[in-house]
């Protein structure tokens, strides 16, 4: 074929493309004119645009304002090639006379597969489709343009669950089960929390402590606490952060599977308590209830006495310690007949605070039973809670001292948390009481509610 019939098939497929896009004017026209001039001349080489958009980080979105630009993607031209797409973006936006950016093309490299961590995290290796964890909107890259699909609004939801005053309102008024995406069925709240490597202490915590309704309802709307005021540099307000996204992530009904990582809030836990509980290290789930209610009371901007919480409003109770000192027990009898009527022995009392009660244990048996089996006792819940009656002592040894103290209850929260002590520790080796606590599931005795979390 001469060079001239090239040419003239060259002219007559621009004048084509022209034609199609009238729209655009001469302006594109003479473009089209000045590639077909710089194009190489030999039979049969593909023709190559340069694209006229710098591609974006990963990490990073788009500049705020950018000038309008055309972007346009070009194939190599052959008999079966597709006519060449343009897409409008604008200040990071997609115009809205075009939507052809709807339709993504690479939309199809997402592995949606039930293994596949796609929907969490960054797009892997020959993928284009980008997500600011942030402003969570995606991106093309390296097109550089923002796609607005719908398909794409269950993965935000997932990472940003949000709530209505409404639906937080009915969730203990319905049980529906919600389908995940790998078709499981969950009941939205009760979920489980993945065992990274030996957080399963926090775990049960966390899990325990989502499902109760007013602390629950409080962090499921962020607007409750995100205008709190805090000092510059405070890290402890991370944990009301992680808290909330953590329990919203525990009551989605939109889950892709039925257990959820609490990844962040023990990231968090780990930085807050400087490093005094760990994912990679064995806690004590009391010690960490105990730090972690203080932790968030105090990051709520709550006070030890004046200015209360959500988590004071729940759980905070108050109680009377009667305190008595006793006398050396090597002392002869006469000389602490004698220092009982000292002032440094008589009874003091004192008004204390307390978010959560300790249960004592009776003393486990050490011998057999007559089938050479182990006896496992049992008790009543309301015989270890005789303790707080006002009237029970208790000795309390320290180093040099020794106290009988007495607790008498005067307010009780409306969600009151029992800690059953198992585990003693001696010279030796740290050993576990096994007795069986028997308490009602649900009910009303005494006057407080019962309810467990499982």
């Amino acid at each position: 074929m001469s060079g001239r019939s090239k040419r003239s098939r060259g002219s007559t497929r621009g004048k084509r493309e022209s034609e199609s896009q009238g729209s655009l004017g001469r302006v594109k026209r003479e473009r089209d004119r000045e590639r077909e001039a710089e194009a190489p001349s030999s039979r049969g080489s593909p023709v190559r645009v340069k694209r006229e958009v710098e591609p974006v980080s990963a990490r990073e979105a788009p500049a705020p304002i950018v000038p309008a630009v055309r972007v346009k993607r070009e194939r190599e031209a052959d008999e079966d090639s597709e006519p060449e797409r343009e897409v409008r973006a604008k200040n990071g936006r997609v115009d809205s006379e075009d939507r052809r950016s709807r339709h993504c093309p690479y939309l199809d490299t997402i592995n949606r597969g039930l293994k596949s961590h796609a929907y969490i995290h960054s797009v892997q290796f020959s993928h284009h489709v980008f997500l600011n964890l942030h402003t969570l909107k995606f991106y093309c890259l390296p097109d550089n343009y923002e796609i607005i699909d719908s398909s794409l609004e269950d993965i935000t939801y997932v990472l940003k669950p949000t709530f209505t005053k409404q639906q937080i309102a009915n969730l203990d008024k319905q049980a529906k089960l919600s389908r995940a995406y790998d078709g499981t069925t969950y009941l939205p709240g009760i979920v489980g929390l993945n065992n990274i490597k030996a957080n399963d202490y926090a775990n049960a915590v966390l899990q325990a402590l989502s499902n109760v309704p007013p602390l629950r309802n409080y962090f499921l709307e962020e607007d409750n606490y995100k205008n709190i005021k805090r000092t510059p540099g405070d890290i402890m307000f991370l944990l009301v952060q992680r808290f909330g996204e953590l329990m919203r992530k525990l009551w989605n009904p939109r889950n892709f599977k039925a257990h959820v990582s609490p990844h962040e809030m023990l990231q968090a836990v780990v930085l807050c308590s400087k490093k005094t509980f760990q994912i990679t290290k064995q806690g004590d789930g009391v010690d960490f209830l105990s730090w972690f209610l203080n932790a968030l009371h105090s990051a709520l901007g709550g006070t030890k006495k004046k200015k209360k919480t959500i988590v004071t409003d729940v759980f905070q109770g108050s109680m009377r310690i009667f305190t008595k000192k006793l006398p050396h027990p090597d002392l002869p009898a006469e000389e602490k007949e004698q220092l009982l009527h000292n002032d440094e022995y008589q009874e003091t009392m004192v008004e204390s605070t307390f978010m959560y009660l300790t249960l004592d244990l009776p003393t486990a048996p050490l011998y057999k039973d007559e089938k050479e089996q182990l006896i496992i006792p049992q008790v009543p819940l309301f015989n270890i809670l005789a303790k707080f009656n006002g009237i029970t002592e208790k000795e309390y040894k320290t180093y040099k001292e020794n106290f009988l103290k007495r607790f008498q209850l005067t307010k009780l929260p409306p969600y009151l948390i029992f800690c059953i002590k198992r585990f003693t520790k001696n010279n030796f080796f740290v050993e576990k009481n096994p007795t069986i606590v028997n308490f009602p599931i649900t009910g009303r005795a005494n006057g407080m509610n019962y309810k467990t979390c499982r």
